[in-house]
């Protein structure tokens, strides 16, 4: 199962490691109890809203359920950054769940390795669904770079598990990107804020770096020298460090501290990415498509924000158990536990629908049009036309997800 997920409890052995107790070396004895609820159900709100604002409805969309032009943020741009933030905290959970079962790390390795190829893949395959034009095949992507933040991260964790080397790699990662995009002179354009405006559309180096790479295949393309895509390769780099901030708070929670400190503690990292993230966009804007440096702290302060919130609520008041079994969390748990499935389901669901086309008024339709036009344009203000049909698409990938979970299967890769 590409479940990212497995969270289990920490060692009983466990070792000093900086200013909290870190999990255990391989070897160590460990009691498993339950998974943390919170993160599951993290999981599956991020998959459900992702579906949502990937299937917005229109151009009539709420400004909250569509991406930022360019700088700026919505609700809608903390969709990504959110899951792979809660990949980095599984990360630490997953791992020490199989080192405790005696798998070795050259083992764990090569399975970090096929899973982030299997997932690299799917990628593929969503972008080219049904056609599989190799001239204009989308080469990046959203599991494209899960896969690949997965795969450097997890490696970094097998590798290495003390805390202070991920501090110094995150601050390395958000500094190194920003002097990057900040300083390197643009081949053919001039340096940035002196010959040219800071993260321009088309003129900055990660769009330029992709075009050599990838002419023909990028996301975002209107003519040979104005593309770009907002999964290219250097701002893997800080979508890296996203991942980084999941793994810091999933070493936190691995502690043995109290569940009232364990919240606390959350909601104080909130507080400080937040702060630090809107302070630093004063000099290096907030943006998604960029992937900027001050983006990643805000778009990790809120998700940790509202981690903090389920934290508190389903393990330190123990809601959790009820949450499995019904209540308003329930759906969450249900697409959280197969969430790359649902995620596929969604993204192929529509290209699938759209290769039917029956007669409806003289003309040829596909499904999906027309029921929007039939059922959802009765809806007259534009906003709540757009939602109804958001939501309703995610309900339909909801039902094969919630069949798997009733029959207990996970799928794995």
């Amino acid at each position: 199962m590409f479940q990212l997920g497995a969270v289990r409890a920490p060692a009983k052995l466990t070792t000093k490691l900086g200013w909290f107790r870190a999990p255990a070396q391989p070897g160590s004895v460990s009691t498993p109890v339950k998974r943390l609820v919170s993160l599951d159900v993290l999981r599956g709100i991020t998959i459900a809203f992702m579906i949502m604002v990937n299937n917005p409805g229109g151009p009539g969309a709420w400004t909250q359920m569509r991406h930022a032009a360019w700088n700026g943020l919505t609700a809608t741009d903390l969709v990504f950054p959110t899951f792979l933030f809660v990949v980095g905290a599984s990360i630490v959970f997953s791992t020490q769940a199989r080192l405790q079962r005696g798998d070795s790390r050259a083992k764990l390795a090569w399975h970090t390795i096929r899973r982030a190829v299997i997932l690299f893949l799917l990628g593929i395959v969503v972008n080219g669904f049904p056609a599989f034009e190799l001239n204009h095949l989308r080469f990046y992507g959203v599991l494209q770079r899960i896969a690949i933040c997965y795969l450097v991260v997890s490696l970094l964790y097998l590798w290495d598990r003390r805390v202070w080397t991920k501090v110094a790699l995150l601050v390395v990662v958000l500094a190194g990107y920003w002097v990057l995009v900040r300083y390197v002179p643009v081949p053919g354009a001039g340096t940035p804020v002196r010959d040219i405006p800071l993260l321009d559309k088309d003129q900055n180096i990660v769009a330029w770096l992709d075009r050599q790479l990838m002419p023909g295949h990028l996301y975002e393309e209107f003519d040979t020298h104005n593309t770009r895509d907002p999964e290219g390769l250097l701002s893997d780099i800080p979508a890296v460090g996203t991942t980084l901030l999941g793994l810091l708070a999933g070493l936190w929670l691995r502690t043995w501290l109290p569940l009232k400190v364990k919240a606390t503690g959350l909601a104080a990292g909130a507080a400080a990415c937040l702060a630090s993230g809107y302070l630093w966009a004063h000099w290096f804007p907030l943006n998604k498509k960029m992937w900027t440096s001050s983006y990643v702290l805000a778009a990790a302060g809120w998700s940790l924000l509202l981690f903090a919130v389920l934290f508190w609520v389903l393990e330190h008041h123990g809601w959790g158990q009820k949450a499995q079994k019904s209540g308003i969390t329930w759906p969450f748990l249900v697409f959280g536990s197969n969430a790359i499935v649902a995620y596929m389901i969604s993204e192929l669901l529509g290209s699938a629908v759209d290769l039917i086309r029956f007669t409806a008024g003289g003309r040829k339709v596909s499904p999906i049009p027309y029921v929007y036009h039939h059922v959802f344009m009765h809806i007259g203000d534009s906003g709540w036309r757009a939602l109804a049909y958001s939501a309703a698409y995610a309900a339909v990938c909801f039902i094969p997800v919630w069949i798997l979970y009733n029959r207990k299967i996970f799928i794995k890769v």
